[in-house]
């Protein structure tokens, strides 16, 4: 398990990562900044396959307005620029700041609390699960083949990582960013987009090469088919993608602060909200298309079996999607995307190669995603967080000792761009871990819905293990990676938690 350097445009369950703007489609805030990709799969998201794996500013402040068509906005006569007014006047405490602390402790409170009351933490009623113990279904040897392609990503996956982490922290902590976003000329909003992309491009240039390094690695374990033009298409993509709804998101933040200098983080709160579940909706029809191809699941056996199998689980399902994964990896894996009008279930072509046995296995893990809401319940999550993290990024951005550090007066600057992305992209890093926290006891609960569905823990087993094999999973995950990318449970885990279902139910064990 490496935090991932991913091929962008691949699916959650492959080793390459997943298409830009996971983090919307799987119920968290979207992707902000150059992070890298995350887990494979979210608390929302719904990959059946591996997701054990993740898949990537200044005392010269620079001219204050950014040209002479431009008139200051509510100025205060302090030579402060437009959209600072209130950020601090005379040195008292900017208006507002307690009320968006006293609106960031309410949403992380409900937050809290929807997220307690309401996650599956025993997946699995009765005893828990012995330990996982990967010996016990795998070899020495393919303990130690996924061992070996899990340390050969670790190094290029840590380099994007720190690469990331080394453009926020310049970002956040020097006043470089500032200076060098103020000798960009124009309207603020030009400026303020030019900002964006200089730093998201920067990012994209540096690891670059990290990225070819690690889609190698993919190669040599022939879990890539890619060619390096698909491969630098698909990346491009990825980068469009995350830079446009990047460029979103700033935008309003700057154009809020530089209109309601005290107040703004209270429509950036509601557009962050409704951001989220918006993207989330038609991610399956805007962006998905983008990497690859969809078609339905001919007629025959195995698509009257998976129909009458949604219909029996009282999951209304009218056509079962094929993508052509096959173009870009050899990695299996299936997934729900979307809510209401958008909901759909997806499996790789790779996946058809599987018994139908299994397949159908895997469907009816997803059967159980749609049958609790799960993208719909992680979307309203995470416009939660979404919406708590528009109050936080308030309070940070008015701070004084940032805004003497950076350089930078107010988010309404159009400098503050490069701020707000690394802002964005710490977030972003940061809420991973708890974000998975939340994921794997989803996955499980999908996984013991998949055994109550089919009553064969045998053939689960054998499902979990052909995905094992065939995606080289991580059978022994490093606590610290297990932590930060960890997704799903380990496969060791989910067999576990299928002898202990067979046991509940007095079944032969697998």
């Amino acid at each position: 398990m490496t935090p991932g350097e991913p091929a962008p445009g691949v699916r959650p369950g492959e080793h390459g990562g997943e298409p830009p703007i996971a983090d919307a489609r799987r119920g968290g805030a979207p992707p902000a900044g150059p992070a890298p990709a995350a887990a494979n799969e979210g608390p929302t998201s719904s990959g059946a396959g591996d997701a054990s794996r993740p898949a990537g500013r200044a005392e010269d402040e620079g001219p204050a307005v950014a040209s002479g068509d431009e008139p200051a906005q509510g100025g205060t006569g302090t030579g402060s620029p437009p959209g600072s007014t209130g950020a601090a006047v005379g040195g008292r405490r900017m208006p507002g700041r307690r009320a968006a602390g006293v609106a960031l402790v309410a949403l992380g409170a409900a937050l809290a609390a929807v997220v307690a009351l309401t996650t599956p933490w025993r997946p699995l009623p009765g005893p828990a699960p012995g330990p996982p113990d990967p010996a016990r279904d795998f070899t020495a040897a393919q303990i130690a083949r996924a061992g070996a392609f899990d340390a050969a990503l670790s190094m290029p996956g840590y380099l994007s990582l720190a690469v990331t982490l080394a453009i926020a922290g310049v970002l956040v902590l020097t006043p470089l960013g500032g200076r060098i976003l103020g000798r960009i000329h124009g309207p603020w909003w030009l400026r303020t987009l030019l900002g964006v992309l200089a730093v998201t491009g920067t990012g994209l240039l540096l690891k670059w090469p990290l990225g070819m390094w690690y889609e190698t690695r993919l190669r040599e374990y022939g879990l890539s088919t890619q060619g390096w033009p698909a491969w630098s298409g698909d990346r491009l993509k990825s980068f469009a993608v995350q830079t446009a709804l990047m460029a979103i998101m700033v935008l309003a933040v700057v154009w809020l602060a530089r209109h309601r200098p005290a107040r703004w983080w209270i429509p950036a709160a509601a557009g962050a909200f409704v951001l989220t579940v918006a993207v989330s909706f038609v991610y399956p029809l805007l962006v998905e298309p983008l990497f690859n191809d969809f078609r339905t699941l001919p007629p025959g056996p195995l698509r009257d079996d998976l129909i009458a199998m949604a219909t029996r689980d009282g999951v209304p399902v009218s056509d079962v999607l094929v993508a052509d994964a096959s173009r870009r990896t050899t990695a299996l894996n299936a997934y729900v995307s979307g809510f209401g009008a958008t909901r759909r279930i997806v499996v790789y072509d790779t996946l058809l190669r599987a018994p139908a046995k299994e397949v159908e296995l895997v469907v009816a893990h997803e059967l159980g995603h749609a049958e609790r809401g799960d993208v719909l319940y992680g979307t309203l999550v995470g416009a939660l967080g979404a919406a708590a993290g528009a109050c936080a990024l308030f309070l940070v951005t008015t701070w004084r000792p940032l805004r003497r550090r950076t350089g930078v007066d107010s988010p309404g600057d159009p400098r503050a761009a490069g701020l707000l992305v690394g802002l964005m992209t710490v977030a972003t890093i940061a809420s991973g871990p708890a974000q998975n926290l939340v994921s794997r006891p989803i996955e499980a609960r999908a996984d013991v819905h998949a055994l109550d569905l089919t009553g064969d823990p045998a053939t689960f087993a054998a499902m979990q293990r052909r995905l094992a094999l065939t995606n080289l999973s991580d059978l022994e995950p490093d606590p610290f990676e297990y932590v930060m990318y960890a997704s799903h449970p380990s496969t060791p885990e989910r067999l576990a938690l299928a002898r202990a279902w067979a046991r509940a139910h007095g079944r032969p064990g697998p």
